[in-house]
């Protein structure tokens, strides 16, 4: 079926875009590390039979998983980031390998100039007679869709756009005979009564047309309770149990008043009734409790093959305050029921960094670590990137490409301080304490030329550390972008003479909110360049968005 979805919707077959026209000398990135232990999990690593939250650290943030058969699939929001919408898979919902990206064609979507956080959010994932359907939505770039598979892995179709459906977070309940509905979350009936007041509708939907039916019905005004107010209810996913309907929705915005709450109703249109409390949140402990986990929301419930039910959902491990650099990370919890209500935790019940694992058969190993303190080496002499590597917007032409191995990558006008499409690479930072390290060979030979690692937020938030022609001279400098009043091209924190003409290995540090900056010519010793810069600038509470923290190799050329 999906096949010939495929071929009706005129799916792309390449993955790739135009070459690069020939220019300056590409930047050679012999390797690239990473490594990182987060403080809480070094006082106490996980004992026999637990495993470790978060279950995918860093920047993972609105997961949605489903099971079919005895597999668990899982998908997240990326926003401008591509490839994007990764998906992972596990047996255990403890080890989780991505096994792919949905979003992983330029021709797919289109992110050009929009902002870091727009682009494609809160994707729920969906399966039925042997089709995986996702639904999302595309913020400033089209709006909502659905894309199809019929492995999970890819190929993902080209988008089929709802077009008579607006606002966010679209999701499909499909019963096991094909009827299916569509949610999601729009604004109310009628003019909003305060700031923030949405609500969840729901209509129809054919599989086979991938068109709604009939009216929509607005089934939740404002929140559980629309007299205190509640802001934000959005991303609605509907189950069953034991012979009901659940609606669960997420209520309170994604910072510290974040939530999750629940209804019931004996039929999917409703009437629903709502439990009287989030029966997930963080928002009422302490905030000055040591190794918070906080900002808690927007889950999904799903069942093992043996009936158990759990929950993934997002939340946040801020260093100080509300400052968090990785991200809104994928968590995992067990659901308990009570008089016919699922509950994830009780009232001032803290997120615990270690839980019992699922009785389930142990899964293997990742081959690429997404929890704990762990260390990935990239050696770059494979025939293709892994798929946690992004760039920042769809490229509209190839400038890197993987070489006698190392990785190299095109000088180009376009900045990471700008919203266009740099020559940058990154992958996720995902520990409060972690290092970012490579081997550098350029020869910038360009007035105005860079190249080297970058810790970055956004347009307007970013450090970097490399090799830059200064004036006809090659130095090593840190340059930082602390908002959008700064210049586009940085502030120069440090610099040093660069004598050698060989390899630089250059180090980025993140201590909490304390970044380093370290460099080493050659085979020589590591040598500071810049201690201590303020990583509170890479944060959300600075920046604003909903993205985290990557780091990554980046050159450019004026």
């Amino acid at each position: 079926m999906v096949r010939g979805l495929l071929a009706l919707l005129g799916a792309a077959a390449s993955t790739g875009s135009a070459q690069a026209p020939a220019g300056p000398t590409p930047a050679r990135f012999e390797w690239f590390e990473y490594s990182g232990a987060d403080p809480a999990q070094r006082r106490r690593p996980p004992g026999p039979g637990e495993y470790a939250n978060p279950v995918l650290s860093g920047f993972h943030p609105d997961p949605h998983t489903i099971r079919v058969g005895e597999d668990f699939y899982l998908v997240t929001s990326t926003f401008t980031y591509f490839p994007g919408l990764p998906i992972f898979r596990s047996r255990d919902l403890v080890n989780w390998t991505q096994i792919g990206n949905a979003i992983d064609r330029p021709g797919q979507l289109d992110f050009t100039g929009l902002g870091l956080s727009r682009g494609v959010f809160a994707p729920a994932m969906a399966h039925h007679a042997g089709t995986f359907y996702i639904v999302n939505t595309c913020v400033d770039c089209g709006g909502n869709y659905v894309i199809m598979a019929s492995d999970p892995a890819g190929p993902w179709s080209d988008p089929v756009w709802i077009k008579d459906v607006g606002g966010i977070d679209p999701s499909l309940f499909i019963e096991s005979d094909g009827s299916a509905w569509l949610l999601n979350n729009d604004a109310p009936v009628g003019e909003p009564l305060y700031e923030g007041h949405r609500a969840i509708w729901i209509r129809r939907f054919d599989l086979k047309t991938l068109r709604t039916i009939g009216p929509a019905k607005m089934i939740v005004n404002g929140g559980v309770d629309i007299s205190t107010k509640p802001i934000w209810v959005e991303g609605p996913h509907i189950f069953r149990h034991e012979g009901r309907y659940y609606l669960s929705a997420a209520e309170g915005g994604t910072a510290v008043g974040h939530s999750q709450t629940v209804y019931r109703a004996e039929r999917p249109e409703g009437p629903w009734t709502a439990y009287p409390r989030p029966i997930l949140t963080q928002r009422d402990l302490d905030p000055a409790r040591p190794d918070p986990i906080t900002s808690a929301g927007h889950a999904a419930l799903f069942t093992t093959p043996k009936g158990d039910w759990w929950a993934t959902f997002l939340a946040t491990r801020p260093y100080t305050d509300d400052h968090y650099n990785t991200g809104r990370e994928t968590f995992l919890l067990p659901i308990r029921w009570r008089h016919g209500w699922p509950i994830i935790t009780e009232p001032g019940q803290a997120i615990p960094h270690f839980a019992r694992r699922p009785d389930l058969p142990a899964g293997p190993h990742a081959p690429v670590p997404t929890s704990g303190a762990f260390t990935v080496r990239d050696e770059f002499d494979g025939p293709a990137l892994p798929p946690y590597w992004m760039m920042v917007r769809n490229p509209k032409l190839r400038w890197h490409r993987l070489a006698g191995g190392a990785l190299e990558i095109t000088p180009r006008a376009d900045r990471i301080g700008e919203p266009k499409q740099p020559s940058f690479l990154a992958r996720r930072q995902q520990h409060l304490h972690a290092t970012a390290a490579t081997e550098l060979r350029f020869d910038a030979a360009a007035p105005g030329a860079k190249a080297g690692l970058v810790a970055y937020q956004d347009d307007a938030h970013y450090y970097f550390i490399g090799v830059v022609n200064d004036r006809g001279r090659r130095v090593l400098r840190v340059e930082r972008r602390a908002g959008p009043s700064d210049p586009a091209d940085g502030v120069v924190l440090a610099a040093a003479p660069l004598r050698a003409t060989g390899p630089v290995r250059l180090r980025i540090t993140a201590r909490g909110g304390e970044y380093d900056f370290h460099y080493a010519a050659g085979a020589g010793r590591w040598t500071s360049l810049l201690t201590g810069a303020d990583g509170k600038l890479l944060s959300t509470a600075t920046a604003g968005g909903f993205v985290g923290a990557t780091f990554g190799m980046y050159a450019h050329a004026p």
